[in-house]
């Protein structure tokens, strides 16, 4: 493997050779759904296993139907059609019960699927990412644990569990830490030979279309050493290409300009980059942060402690119960201030498992009986349900308002805003708003994601461009895999790579 300037000069060199082509999938964000679709990309190719049997009677039939034609070859919309879960995404929903079959329901029912490496149907291909492989797993504090069972967040023929065995350690309540999975992601590159693809330590600032005329004398050499057999199958008549410029972390810290044409581009960027702010006075003084790592550094550094005045958590999400929880833990007082009712059935606390997440229903808890109007058990904990902040002030006073209008003042140390995150766009013309489902507002991973078609998971506005994960509406990891495996098969279809 070429070292990281080397890969980079390979990328950005002009090349005056006739004949050579635009990058045909260039991938934007290497976390887990940038991962997924680069395996896929690399010839790795999903067929159903002999002799398999999936609990799911008609999805079996159908499957017997091709037995012997790659999962990637198939007609996805007919074989997702029917399947019910815990997504809305029908591929989503399909990829996810042939590798975990009964999950939801307690199984361990083994993988449908046997992967066969087909080089020849590789398609050349990068991944950019300003982190190690893995992507914001890599950010977020390495003993948190995660949401999911551990066993979701495993990628395609290589289980979460067997990895975890090796290095000796289990799962906590079936859950697994963030700093487990951030290896576990960086490990999978390295098993499964990726490592060609991806370019770490990169930063993306533009994405746009340019005529594929002004480029004739300025291409790339193909990404895949040695991969002649496999050159991408240009649509020669195709007038437009993406250009996706940006820069290159060295590691002395200097910034090298980036830019690379590409027929294809997919956003795998997930929605950690921007923290939701709540627009009010003050919000930009420099004890108020939106970061649960900004507590985190506090308590490193001895900044607050014990005898400090409370820590506001602003935010009624597993984010803000992780900082209540950390707090908690360290003895420092805390006052959580969020908009809804304790009882809202649309608070995440009351949709989880309490014997599966036993810390989180200790918050929710906490949260019912501790209000300030109340006063409860736990110690260092005032709960104020439905109000909002009005405003911080610089002698470390924030101002709180309830439903009925009457206003509090509370004397704080500092303050975490904790209310989510949005996707940073910022690289695609107009912040990305003319590809989201209401092109009137900001893509939003819930509200508002990237409207895209549910089999190719192409946009619907721009041709060439594919979202991935929480841009394209699917938050979680078990969940991200089923959208790389409808681009894999989109681009495949685009390459003339399906066998006749």
């Amino acid at each position: 493997m070429l070292p990281d300037g080397k890969m980079y000069a390979l990328l950005t060199r002009p090349q005056n050779k006739s004949g050579l082509k635009p990058l045909p999938v260039v991938i934007i964000g290497n976390g887990p759904s940038g991962i997924c679709l680069s395996y896929l990309l690399s010839g790795y190719t999903p067929y159903f296993k002999r002799d398999s049997l999936h609990p799911h009677p008609i999805l079996q039939k159908k499957l017997e139907e091709a037995r012997g034609i790659s999962i990637l070859d198939q007609d996805l919309e007919y074989l997702s059609e029917g399947l019910e879960g815990r997504s809305h995404s029908p591929v989503a929903l399909l990829f996810d019960t042939l590798q975990r079959p009964d999950t939801d329901f307690g199984g361990t029912a083994e993988s449908v699927l046997t992967w066969w490496h087909e080089t020849d149907r590789a398609i050349p291909h990068v991944v950019l990412g300003r982190n190690a492989p893995g992507g914001a797993w890599h950010s977020i504090e390495g003993s948190m644990v995660t949401l999911s069972r551990g066993e979701w967040m495993g990628l395609p023929d290589l289980p979460f569990k067997e990895w975890l065995k090796q290095k000796k350690r289990g799962l906590r309540n079936n859950r697994a830490t963030a700093e487990d999975i951030a290896q576990y992601y960086q490990h999978y590159v390295v098993k499964k030979g990726l490592q060609k693809n991806f370019r770490c330590s990169t930063v993306v600032t533009s994405v746009r279309k340019v005529s594929a005329d002004s480029i004739s004398n300025h291409t790339q050499e193909d990404q895949q050493e040695n991969s002649d057999d496999s050159l991408w199958n240009f649509n020669e008549k195709s007038t437009e290409v993406f250009q996706v410029d940006g820069f290159f972390k060295t590691m002395k810290g200097d910034k090298e300009p980036l830019s690379i044409y590409a027929e294809n581009v997919v956003l795998a960027t997930g929605t950690y980059d921007s923290p939701t702010w709540l627009g009010v006075k003050g919000e930009n003084l420099s004890y108020v942060h939106h970061q649960l790592s900004a507590l985190e550094e506090a308590v490193k550094n001895n900044s607050i402690g014990i005898m400090s005045d409370p820590v506001l958590i602003v935010g009624a999400g597993l984010t803000a119960a992780d900082a209540i929880l950390f707090a908690h833990h360290c003895n420092i007082p805390v006052v959580h201030v969020f908009r809804r009712k304790v009882s809202d059935p649309g608070l995440i606390f009351n949709q989880l498992p309490k014997m599966m997440y036993p810390e989180y229903h200790k918050v929710h808890q906490m949260m019912k009986e501790q209000s300030a109007a109340c006063a409860g058990p736990y110690e260092c904990y005032v709960s104020l349900p439905e109000h909002h902040v009005l405003s911080f002030s610089k002698d470390k006073k924030c101002i709180f308002q309830d439903k009925n209008g009457h206003q509090k003042v509370h004397k704080i140390s500092m303050a975490l805003v904790l209310t989510g995150s949005n996707p940073n766009l910022s690289f695609l013309p107009n912040n990305g708003i003319d590809l989201a489902m209401n092109s009137s507002q900001p893509v939003n991973p819930k509200r508002n994601p990237i409207d895209v078609d549910p089999f190719t998971y192409e946009s619907t506005q721009e041709k060439g461009l594919y979202a991935l994960g929480p841009l394209a509406g699917d938050n979680f990891v078990r969940f991200v895999q089923g959208g790389a495996l409808a681009v894999a098969s989109s681009l495949l279809k685009k390459a003339n790579k399906i066998p006749p």
